[in-house]
């Protein structure tokens, strides 16, 4: 229990810092050229943000251990059970 809420601070962690530092990322990994056309203009920088909070999204639900059991429903959803 505590190992799992532990590793789920550290994506949390590492989804703020995504948010947080978006335009670092950027320095170091580039522009998206899928999100510079279909987000407008910033969309690189946008696109980090949105991925960083789905990044604190997953660490919440790997805290909270609802991760497993949504993972089971949407992966069983699409290939069935």
């Amino acid at each position: 229990m505590i190992q799992r809420i532990l590793i789920g601070l550290v994506i949390v962690a590492l989804g703020w810092l995504l948010v947080w530092k978006t335009d670092w990322f950027m320095s170091i990994m580039g522009y998206v050229d899928w999100a510079e056309k279909w987000l407008g203009g910033g969309g690189t920088r946008l696109f980090y943000k949105l991925l960083g909070t789905l990044i604190i999204v997953i660490g919440l639900m790997v805290m909270t251990n609802l991760f497993n059991s949504f993972a089971a429903s949407v992966i069983g959803g699409v290939f069935g059970k």
